[in-house]
């Protein structure tokens, strides 16, 4: 499984360095159009919005689908502005309250945890990460939850069998065998006012 993990990340790498080339050649298209001195059209304002967009899940996506190693520390200040990025015009929130440096492992980790949790907020809300002694703890609120939105399953038993995964599903199976390659199976707690997503920050 760690081998398959291994070349996953090495292809989401691969994808988002290749997309990443034309997006930036689009922008800076964009801003040379721009350079005119004149108020942009909506057509173009749009195009401009929407690279900048892309450019941000991706850079997302680059750190929750890449690869990643203990040695490379990412800072609250730049995890904090990545998921800014990544969720502007959105419906969902991320108030990351973690201070302290972390490995890119340990955010790789908790970018798939989030991508795990956006389906239990349809209608939009919050999710708060924090970290303590006991481990790494996500909560979700809104005004909607659907706790049964993902086979939550796959990351709180070892013995549940992944199946068949959809495409928007994916992020499951990579959650699920990063937590058993590492600190190991997480705790779901679903109540009527928020959804909590609980796992070590190290192995047991």
């Amino acid at each position: 499984m760690s081998e398959q993990t291994d070349l996953a990340a090495l292809l989401g790498a691969r994808l988002c360095h290749d997309l990443i080339s034309p997006l930036s050649a689009i922008g800076n298209g964009v801003e040379l159009l721009m350079l005119d001195g004149k108020p942009p059209s909506p057509e173009l304002a749009l195009i401009a919005e929407s690279v900048a967009a892309a450019n941000a899940r991706i850079r997302f996506l680059r750190v929750a689908v890449g690869l990643a190693g203990d040695n490379q520390q990412m800072g609250k200040t730049e995890v904090a502005q990545l998921l800014t990025d990544a969720l502007q015009g959105g419906r969902i929130a991320v108030d990351w309250r973690i201070d302290a440096p972390q490995s890119r492992r340990a955010v790789r980790r908790a970018f798939r945890a989030l991508m795990c949790l956006y389906g239990v907020l349809p209608a939009g809300g919050r999710i708060t990460v924090a970290l303590d002694a006991t481990g790494w703890q996500f909560t979700a609120t809104g005004s909607t939850l659907r706790p049964e939105a993902g086979p939550w399953a796959l990351l709180s038993d070892p013995q549940a069998e992944v199946g068949d995964l959809s495409p928007a599903q994916v992020q499951f199976g990579l959650l699920r065998d990063d937590l058993l390659n590492g600190p190991g199976p997480a705790q779901i707690l679903a109540g009527t006012t928020g959804f909590e997503l609980r796992y070590p920050s190290h192995p047991a």
